[in-house]
């Protein structure tokens, strides 16, 4: 008997299929450039306005002088800053020493750190018009306000610095050109985690210490407890700074300083305003 066969067995294999060569990568498309916004390049207020930011990112920010902040611009701040900035605003770029002697006309000159509103500038401005303020903020409506201000009551013996006044000492001042240094209520950083950005640190008053001529006084005032405390410390410890109150701690109000708006809001809250007075040493 035969055997059966399937018939299966005897038809030859088929082939694999072949495989298709795998695709080439695409390569990868290329990144976008980036472009900031245009609040962050072009200014508001024309040419002749404020810069919006007139050092670039390529200046080290580890410590500011400021908080950044945006707050609304009125009909007739906007007008001050149009017409006033080309003649007494100033643009914080780090490409240039300042002639202060030709700004101010030969005056000597204060540097005041943060002005809010202006009010208290003018108020100094006009109490002592032989002496030049070099007032740096970032917050435009005060740049504005003090503006119109100067302009209003004639005070010639004021300039506008838009930007950061770490740069405006490092990068702008020729060393020992300033007669004075005001820092009122700076930005606390209440939070712990926040106190490297406080202002009044080692760094940055071995900075100062350079820009103040010998003799000159560094004046800060603060309704922040704490950072009173931390203030005081830091510049007792320093060596180019002394304590004009011989018995050393904080000074009493000095006349020539008025209230400002932070101060009466921080008294308001029943905080106590406290004023630290420390002069270049001479050697």
């Amino acid at each position: 008997m035969s055997e059966s066969l399937n018939p299966q067995s005897s038809a030859p294999e088929a082939a694999p299929a072949p495989q298709a060569a795998p695709a080439p990568e695409a390569a990868p498309a290329p990144e976008a450039a980036y472009t900031p916004p245009r609040w962050r390049t072009e200014s508001r207020f024309g040419p002749e306005g404020p810069a919006p930011d007139p050092a670039g990112s390529h200046h080290d920010r580890r410590i500011r002088s400021f908080q950044p902040r945006r707050s609304r611009v009125t009909t007739s701040q906007e007008d001050a800053l149009r017409r006033l900035w080309g003649t007494w605003g100033l643009d914080i770029d780090g490409k240039r020493v300042l002639d202060l002697d030709t700004l101010f006309d030969g005056r000597p000159v204060v540097l005041e750190i943060g002005f809010g509103m202006g009010e208290a500038t003018a108020q100094m401005a006009a109490a002592d018009p032989e002496t030049g303020i070099l007032a740096a903020d970032v917050h435009t409506p005060g740049q504005g306000n003090l503006l119109a201000l100067a302009e209003r009551g004639g005070l010639d013996n004021i300039r506008v610095a838009n930007g950061d006044a770490i740069i405006l000492l490092r990068e702008m001042l020729a060393p020992d050109s300033l007669a004075g240094l005001r820092v009122y209520f700076p930005d606390p950083w209440p939070k712990k985690r926040h106190h490297k950005r406080r202002l009044i640190q080692p760094e940055f008053l071995t900075l100062a210490a350079t820009r103040l001529a010998p003799g000159a006084v560094l004046h800060c005032a603060t309704d922040w407890e704490p950072y009173a405390e931390q203030m005081l410390e830091v510049l007792s410890a320093h060596p180019d700074f002394e304590n004009t109150v011989p018995e050393g701690g904080y000074a009493p109000r000095p006349a020539f300083r008025p209230l400002t708006r932070f101060e009466g809001q921080g008294l308001d809250k029943g905080h106590v305003v406290h004023d630290l007075l420390f002069r270049r040493r001479k050697n």
